[in-house]
């Protein structure tokens, strides 16, 4: 397996400062999709499905939330499931949380904040928090940076989120952007991404130097855990209290 390919110098072209455009629309857009079909909806919701119960108002932050389809798909579950939620959604992109609010119209209990997820919400804790899809942006350094404030921010339930990278993963986002999904944006992105993705090993040692348990062994409060998912993403979650 090749190196991690990350360049602070090279963003990914959805992370350069830029207006409302119809090429970030579609970029935005076409990343729902993969999140709907390629496993990271499910991955949250499943997760969530055997920890929020009814009975209690539940608080929700939703740290790099790009057009908020992961805040969308929790706020329609929990009002199937009878759960009351309120979330937080957090990205450090202007023009992107503009087209979230306009897509989150109807989802009045979702409110979007303009951030920095490295220091967003200090002196703050909600009941969940999630990050999905995020940590391939930063340096190793930012990323367990990302992870400590994690800790800070959430007094129940954290799940971290993210692509995995391995071969088998760049090949099929290769195939993906040259047959499928050809914008522009988003083939250099989803090709960068892959390559920027940490791999299983370098996942769990993020958790490990941002203080988290030996991630996987499970045991006393606070129970961490680790685990491949679906299409080559992975997840990392820390719980503070029984699931």
């Amino acid at each position: 397996m090749s190196r991690r390919a990350f360049d602070p110098a090279t963003p990914e072209l959805m992370d350069v400062e830029q207006p409302v455009t119809p090429a970030l629309e579609r970029d935005l857009a076409n990343l729902v999709t993969l999140n709907r079909r390629f496993g990271s909806h499910a991955l949250v919701l499943d997760h969530l499905r055997t920890r929020l119960r009814p009975g209690r108002a539940w608080r929700i932050l939703d740290l790099a939330t790009a057009s908020g389809d992961i805040p969308r798909a929790i706020a329609d579950w929990a009002a199937r499931s009878g759960i009351e939620v309120t979330i937080d959604a957090v990205d450090f992109q202007a023009s992107t949380l503009a087209i979230a609010r306009r897509l989150s119209a109807a989802h009045p209990n979702i409110t979007f904040h303009e951030g920095d997820i490295r220091d967003f919400g200090l002196g703050q804790q909600w009941d969940v928090v999630l990050c999905s899809l995020a940590l391939h942006h930063f340096s190793e350094a930012d990323a367990v940076r990302v992870l400590r404030h994690c800790t800070a921010l959430a007094s129940a339930h954290i799940l971290v989120a993210d692509l995995r990278r391995c071969a088998a993963g760049t090949l099929g986002v290769d195939l993906l952007t040259a047959t499928w999904m050809r914008e522009p944006m988003t083939v250099a992105d989803a090709r960068t991404s892959v390559r920027r993705a940490f791999s299983f090993e370098e996942f769990a040692a993020l958790a490990r130097d941002a203080g988290w348990r030996d991630p996987g062994r499970g045991g006393d409060r606070p129970a961490c855990g680790h685990a491949r998912k679906f299409c080559f993403r992975q997840a990392l979650w820390l719980d503070m209290l029984p699931a």
